[in-house]
């Protein structure tokens, strides 16, 4: 048995070993020995030694980018250019592969720039104050739907509030705030021990704008998204030092936008920020390159020039290791600068006319504001209407002058708390008040309160509109209770109770639909919610200031302490002392003489006049040498990471700082469209030179009446040129009427005001002047011709508008598409492009138009009643005033449009001073303007001098 087996096992080896399977068994388990031996050997013997030979290698292309280029005046004076920054920036690579490393990580971050006093960025529009409340930084009630729609992922604002009740739009900002740490794993974030961390509310807002901006690249992950921009060298260091803890984490070189005399150029130049998300389309279109990380021009030349100043990306292509470290570079494409733009604007020139429109405003000021309470009376014209000191001294809190918040901090100086003291108890009172009234069986009319109850109840009856729970397009304008509220013939409570019922009070935001709730009950949480609004209303609380200051309990030499106290005033220690030692007396005298000043400017207070325009045209070229909008703003501050403060703190300004009043502001031109007039009827033959028209001080043909300036008094026979000198509205109302009435002697209103149209058309009135920055399109008046004449009816014109049009008179013809641009030239000098403006058509009138038109212009400087204005001019020159009254209650629009020399043009002048009074003040600011040009004052006399002294001169218009 057993040798039979062994026979078996013998023949068995036998046939495998000549088996070719055999050989290659053999050749396979000594490759396999081989294998295990050298695995074995790297992995147990020397594995420790090849772990830390081990780096990993990746390919990593960055883009590059080209120097954005500078910007310069037309005499080669630098206004804006770049300077070396640092920028934080993380790249998501997937390193972390758990949520809350990667929130461990962006904590280390935020710890780092933290002790460094560096500022996370991010659209997160949710802050936190002092006392660690979470707020909405959005600055309208509309923008703050917009900005949760957004949080909810919704495309509409008509999605929020839906009937499930997942997207309410009432949530809260700390409701906010904890469902984005939810979203973010950020309210379960632990540390290295399983321990979960007691975050700040800055922590939160730091790491909740974190996230909220690496998820806008959720699907471009490999693109950098920036966290923090200009930060210091310190920062710098102490982040590349901890690389290892920070993987994604980088630092970059960039360059900070940086703008020379900022306030002057500001309404020009405009400033540089992050693409916003809208723009990013528009923009991929002009070149392809552009991501959302890039900074680029957001309004004026910045924005209209941003191709031709951004600079052109380069790239670079890297071997980094696992924690980013460059091993090797493989290519390198350089990147470029971007091109140098040149404006025509003169630098001194813009400096100048900037400092003289600001001199005249505080000198109007200084002399309308009054020591009395009422001095305007219902017969008191828009000339001659004066300003109530108590007015002046509130806008030190209505207008933010003052930080009113600072008030109620443990620092607060004496008089600070003392104001926040009165503030709280009557606060207290009125809301007692309040309630009463609105929860009264006979509450009364309101006709029937008091003034400064009825504007508290306003008050509400406006923010429950401006926060939609009064649904203005659910209100019946001809019901019974409409006309009543109207009338002031109901109360606020039975207003808002029958629109409980009736329809236009969403009550919603009250009681779920679903749930049924009386009248009663929604009307009594409507009550509550209006008391806890207005406790922490801080626009509310102004208009308690407001009616303190009036009724004397808080005083003008309390709020002038207050601006040495906060630093608005440098110290005047013997000022300061009279103000302390309660010298009531003292106050007014003080406060004229720091407007005067200009140590508190026009722009702060915000009262008539607080904003104006100002352009200089050459008129042989269409070059605009100043365009002037005051006020203006530190774009320094918006540039590059905006100053969000900052920019709110100018949206609220009521002196429209991100307004250009000589672009955007457009009113009715009044007697400064009359030599247009003159024009049309000249060469339409209605009139001629030697023709007159009778002044009887009032035009009686149409009604109702128009009256003319010098009414009751009259001009008697007036030609042309007459007429233009006198700024006659007799007969330039008499010429749009022989203008409407055709040959057969037939009176067509149309006609009249095709024909005015036909000549402002000429003069390019129909449209927009041509320069590259934001414009508002101008108004040709469609009604009533003999309004219309006189530069009423409906026109509505920018300041830019009248300089084109000036320009053509002066240069007889020519109508220039105006520019600020002189040239464009690469970053070695070389031209590139040389921007000469155009013109595209010439107004084709008789010699003898032009003559009689520009005579009577010279006329109004040399003979007509401005003639007092211009004595001290060593230059003749051709204008024409005007003003336009747009209320009763405030000042006229004053106008002033001119060029000089009269004898051979080279230069115009625009000014436009909304709510202005007279146009002696326009006038004013245009004479020194041509002062300052023909060297007749210098630019260190202006920036060395005060509030101009108003001329009593009164200019018929």
């Amino acid at each position: 048995m057993i040798r039979d087996f062994k026979d078996f096992l013998g023949d068995f080896f036998e046939k495998i070993k000549s088996s070719r399977l055999f050989i290659l068994s053999v050749i396979y388990a000594f490759m396999v020995f081989i294998l295990g031996s050298k695995l074995f050997t790297m992995q147990m013997v020397n594995g420790k030694e090849a772990q830390d030979k081990y780096v990993q290698k990746i390919k990593k292309t960055v883009s590059t980018t080209g120097a954005r280029g500078n910007i310069y005046d037309r005499n080669g004076n630098l206004l804006a250019y770049n300077k070396l920054s640092y920028t934080v920036t993380i790249t998501d690579g997937g390193y972390y592969k758990k949520v809350n490393d990667k929130n461990n990580m962006y904590y280390r971050l935020v710890q780092i720039l933290r002790k460094h006093n560096e500022n996370i960025e991010g659209d997160f529009l949710v802050a936190v104050d002092e006392n660690g409340d979470f707020y909405y930084t959005t600055k309208s009630d509309t923008a703050r739907l917009r900005f949760i729609a957004d949080m909810y992922g919704l495309k509409s604002l008509d999605e929020l509030d839906d009937k499930a009740g997942k997207y309410p739009s009432n949530i809260s900002a700390q409701e906010m705030v904890d469902k984005k740490l939810k979203t973010y794993g950020l309210d379960k974030m632990t540390d290295s021990d399983g321990n979960i961390y007691n975050l700040s509310g800055q922590d939160k807002i730091d790491l909740i704008n974190i996230r909220y901006e690496m998820g806008k690249k959720l699907y471009r992950r490999y693109e950098p998204t920036i966290i923090s921009t200009n930060i210091s060298e310190e920062a710098k260091i102490d982040i590349m030092e901890n690389t290892a803890s920070l993987i994604g984490v980088d630092v970059e070189n960039d360059t900070l936008r940086v703008y020379n005399d900022a306030v002057y150029f500001s309404d020009i130049i405009g400033y540089t920020g992050k693409v916003p998300d809208d723009k990013l389309d528009e923009l991929l279109k002009e070149r392809p390159d552009y991501t959302l990380n890039d900074i680029v021009g957001r309004i004026g030349i910045e924005e209209s020039m941003e191709t031709t100043l951004q600079g052109t990306k380069g790239s670079k292509t890297m071997i980094v290791d696992n924690v980013g470290r460059i091993i090797e570079t493989i290519s390198e494409v350089e990147s470029s600068a971007g091109n140098d733009v040149y404006l025509t604007i003169d630098k001194n020139l813009q400096i100048a006319t900037y400092r003289l429109v600001e001199q005249q405003l505080a000198g109007i000021l200084a002399s309308k504001i009054v020591n009395e309470d009422n001095p305007n009376t219902d017969t008191t014209d828009s000339t001659h209407r004066l300003i109530p000191v108590k007015d002046a001294y509130y806008q030190l809190i209505g207008n933010n002058v003052l930080d009113t918040t600072h008030f109620a901090k443990a620092d607060a100086s004496a008089t600070e708390q003392s104001l926040n003291a009165k503030l709280t108890a009557q606060k207290e009172s009125i809301l007692v008040s309040i309630n009463n009234e609105l929860t009264s069986s006979a509450p009364t009319v309101m006709g029937g309160l008091p003034e400064d109850t009825k504007a508290y109840l306003n008050y509400i009856h406006s923010a429950l509109t401006k926060k939609s729970i009064i649904k203005k397009d659910n209100i019946d304008t001809k019901s019974e209770v409409y006309q009543a509220w109207k009338n002031e013939t109901t109360s606020l409570r039975d207003y808002l109770f029958i629109g409980i019922s009736s329809g236009y009070i969403d009550t919603t935001i009250f009681f779920n639909d679903s749930n049924y709730s009386s009248a009663e009950d929604i009307y009594s949480k409507l009550v509550e919610y209006i008391q806890n609004m207005l406790k922490d209303d801080a626009d509310f609380d102004k208009l308690v200031y407001k009616y303190l200051i009036r009724n004397n309990v808080v005083t003008g030499r309390e709020l002038c302490l207050v601006l040495f106290d906060q630093g608005i005033l440098n110290m005047d220690e013997a000022a300061y002392a009279q103000l302390a030692a309660g010298n009531e007396g003292f106050a007014f005298p003080f406060f004229i003489d720091k407007i005067s000043r200009i140590e508190i400017t026009p722009a702060q207070l915000a009262l008539d006049p607080c904003s104006a325009g100002a352009v200089v045209t050459d008129v042989n070229t269409g070059e605009v040498r100043a365009l002037v909008s005051y006020p203006g703003y530190d774009n320094n501050r918006l540039a590059n990471s905006m100053d969000v403060a900052y920019f709110n703190k100018l949206l609220e300004d009521e002196s429209l700082p991100l307004y250009n009043n000589a672009t955007q502001t457009k009113k009715a031109p009044g007697s400064t469209f009359k030599p247009i007039t003159a024009i049309a009827g000249l060469e339409e033959h209605v009139i001629n030179a030697t023709d007159t028209v009778v002044c009887t001080g009032i035009y009686d043909t149409i009604n109702p009446a128009i009256k003319c300036w010098i009414y009751p008094g009259s001009h008697g026979p007036e030609s042309v040129v007459k007429a233009i000198q006198d700024s006659c509205n007799v007969y330039f109302a008499e010429t749009g009427h022989r203008l409407s009435t055709d040959g057969n002697g037939e009176y067509s209103s149309e006609l009249g005001i095709e024909r005015l149209k036909k000549y402002a058309t000429m003069f390019g009135l129909d449209h927009k002047s041509g320069v590259e920055i934001v414009e508002n399109e101008p108004q040709i008046s469609d009604i009533n011709p003999e309004q219309s004449s006189i530069g009423q009816g409906n026109h509505s014109f920018a300041n830019i508008q009248l300089a084109r049009y000036v320009a053509t008179i002066a240069n007889q013809g020519t109508v220039f598409e105006l520019s600020l641009l002189d040239k464009v030239c690469d970053q070695y000098g070389n031209v590139v492009q040389d921007y000469t403006p155009v013109s595209n058509y010439h107004v084709d009138i008789s010699q003898d138009t032009w003559n009689n038109v520009r005579e009577g212009m010279y006329r109004v400087i040399k003979e007509g009643s401005a003639r007092k204005v211009f004595t001290d001019l060593n230059i003749n020159i051709a204008g024409k005033t005007g003003t336009a009254q747009e209320s009763k209650t405030r000042g006229n629009h004053a106008f002033f449009i001119s060029f000089a020399p009269y004898e051979s043009p080279e230069i115009a002048v625009t000014v436009n001073i909304p709510y202005g009074y007279s146009s002696t003040n326009a006038a004013v600011i245009a004479k020194n303007i041509y002062k300052y040009y023909y060297n007749q004052i210098s630019l260190d006399y202006i920036l060395n001098n005060s509030a101009l002294d108003v001329s009593d001169v009164r200019i018929g218009d």
